[in-house]
């Protein structure tokens, strides 16, 4: 509830899921939608039941799954679609900082978690399987629980990769 948010409006939202049923349905509903795309994509049979498979074990054998939402409910409303956009997407920026506060809470409290963005492809499908408001945007979902394992590091771009230093006072 800490993340920043433009005019401090905070348009997270989320619905937190433990109920093995809720969990199910909502993953049951996303591998649907996620074999009819790739299915119309073209990819192979067996590659798409595995993505669906996979996608699955995550939602249903988390303890807990968050559903993450934004709203623009209360976010200001312009005639033009410039600043519309712009609203937007300083919402989903605040929204985003929410979440990474939440992974953060989380791994400080010794849970693994994971930032899933599949909502991102189906929102409806999540908001109906969940009967969640009209209004509420899904963005992601988090897995969370104790770890089974450490986990695997993975490489991260070197500073130099990332950063351009732009210093115009430089001779």
């Amino acid at each position: 509830m800490r993340a920043p948010s433009p005019h401090n409006r905070q348009p997270w939202r989320f619905a937190v899921l433990k109920n093995a049923t809720s969990k199910a349905r909502l993953a049951m509903a996303m591998g649907e939608r996620l074999r009819a795309d790739r299915t119309r994509d073209g990819d192979r049979a067996d590659a798409i039941e595995a993505d669906v498979t996979r996608s699955r074990t995550r939602i249903v054998g988390a303890p807990v799954v968050i559903v993450v939402a934004l709203t623009m409910r209360d976010m200001d409303q312009y005639a033009d679609q410039h600043r519309t956009h712009a609203e937007h997407t300083m919402a989903v920026q605040s929204v985003a900082t929410a979440v990474q506060n939440i992974l953060l809470l989380a791994h400080a409290r010794g849970l693994g978690s994971c930032w899933m963005c599949a909502p991102l492809f189906c929102p409806d499908v999540v908001r109906t399987s969940l009967a969640l408001p009209a209004d509420w945007e899904p963005q992601a979902l988090i897995t969370l629980g104790r770890p089974a394992s450490p986990g695997r590091d993975r490489p991260l771009l070197a500073a130099d990769e990332t950063i351009v230093w732009i210093d115009d006072d430089a001779d």
